[in-house]
């Protein structure tokens, strides 16, 4: 039981203090999941990232299921998800009871802009840890490069992506493997 609350105000308290979405939360499940509390590896994480892209819903959601599961079963993985999602339940249902009276202020507006560069520099920071465990040989590269370009020039849906990325992935490696 003591492992479920743990769950639950470990993920609670990355929902209550990231802004931004799904994304934002990345960097402090991270630390707080590999580096505090060795739930998992930061390996296990970058595959649950990968996982949690790949499916319905927001990735740090999905991530906080992984982890819960992995942690304490199905019970954990419930916990994990109800916890990370709580608190924006309650902050969104507040912010939409006063939005309106206050969005037209100045100091608001300003203070979402701040908020919204905030958020840039975090996912900013999450993609190049994730790059440096993710980007490591020519192979990963050329993945990379192909997918980057796909995603900026071309309308298709992530999941594309992530099928072409894991094909390229089984069959770069496997080659890699034949040559060895």
């Amino acid at each position: 039981m003591g492992k479920l609350v743990d769950l639950f105000f470990t993920f609670a308290r990355i929902g209550g203090l990231t802004f931004g979405g799904g994304y934002a939360m990345l960097p402090m499940i991270q630390r707080e999941v590999v580096e505090k509390r060795g739930w998992a590896t930061e390996n296990e994480v970058m595959d649950y990232y990968a996982i949690g892209q790949c499916t319905p819903g927001i990735i740090a959601v999905n991530t906080a299921t992984f982890i819960g599961q992995k942690t304490a079963g199905i019970a954990g993985g419930i916990a994990a998800t109800v916890g990370v999602a709580f608190p924006s339940l309650i902050i969104i249902c507040l912010i939409a009871a006063f939005i309106q009276n206050f969005s037209d202020l100045a100091v608001v507006q300003n203070a979402f802009a701040g908020i919204r560069i905030c958020v840039c520099v975090l996912i900013f920071n999450t993609v190049i840890k994730l790059w440096k465990k993710a980007v490591v040989d020519l192979p990963t590269v050329i993945i990379f490069l192909l997918v980057l370009l796909g995603a900026v020039f071309t309308s298709l849906s992530p999941i594309v992506f992530v099928v072409f990325a894991g094909v390229a992935g089984v069959l770069l490696k496997n080659k890699e493997v034949q040559k060895s």
